[in-house]
């Protein structure tokens, strides 16, 4: 279902041949748009998460790879690399982040951030995004008036990337929150799975069974956020 609700909203269809298609097609259009709205409330930053998952290891996966290849990049550049890590070596992954802020965070402090790591390590998973630095400087060379974009249009794909992932999560049943210990961990990281060197991580997304719901999520007011020009 989300595969087919991102080809909706990235990809434009081609016109229907009668006038019965089309009033379906639409109404069909509508019902992924809607859900697609509602999935948008649904996707939450959920600490609390556990290892049960609704789903098996496989098909969570398969989740996330078909979320980031239909998500959008500028040139069609598909600049998004992705780490999925699971059991032992997303408990690796954030052990490596303990010991890297263990040199950073005074002793008499230690013990809440570590309390911080144990809570993400108690996920099932997690998604490393890196993005190729490689592609965005042969974009940059192909296209050398647009030079100075690329590396602002490779952040937006992450972001893209990112979003599209989570909401695939979500729509599974599955919870997730972003975090972001680079680049204080790259090394180590790079180092742990044979990452290419081109590839740079930009975030880390912890995912796994809901074990307690988000708070209530507030939002400022609408003029503050939107201005509407007719």
């Amino acid at each position: 279902m989300f595969s087919k609700l991102l080809s909706s909203i990235f990809k434009r269809g081609n016109e229907n041949s009668t006038e019965m298609h089309f009033d379906t097609t639409q109404q069909q259009e509508n019902t992924m748009s809607n859900h697609f709205l509602d999935l948008a409330k649904q996707r939450r930053t959920i600490y609390a998460l556990g290892k049960d998952m609704p789903v098996a290891d496989e098909e969570a996966i398969d989740t996330i790879k078909e979320a980031v290849k239909q998500a959008p990049s500028a040139f069609n550049s598909q600049s998004s690399r992705i780490v999925i890590l699971l059991g032992k070596e997303h408990n690796r992954f954030w052990e490596i982040t303990r010991e890297q802020l263990r040199k950073i965070v005074p002793a008499d402090h230690f013990a809440g951030t570590s309390a911080k790591v144990d809570g993400f390590a108690a996920a099932a998973g997690s998604v490393l995004f890196f993005e190729d630095q490689d592609v965005v400087k042969t974009l940059q060379e192909q296209f050398a008036s647009y030079a100075d974009n690329f590396p602002v249009w490779s952040e937006h794909s992450t972001g893209i990337a990112q979003y599209a992932v989570w909401l695939a999560l979500a729509e599974k049943g599955i919870g997730a929150n972003l975090q972001h210990y680079n680049p204080l961990i790259d090394s180590d990281v790079k180092t742990a799975w044979q990452i290419p060197e081109s590839w740079k991580l930009r975030a880390h997304m912890n995912f796994g069974s809901i074990e307690a719901p988000a708070g209530e999520k507030t939002y400022i007011d609408d003029d503050q956020r939107f201005i509407i020009a007719k």
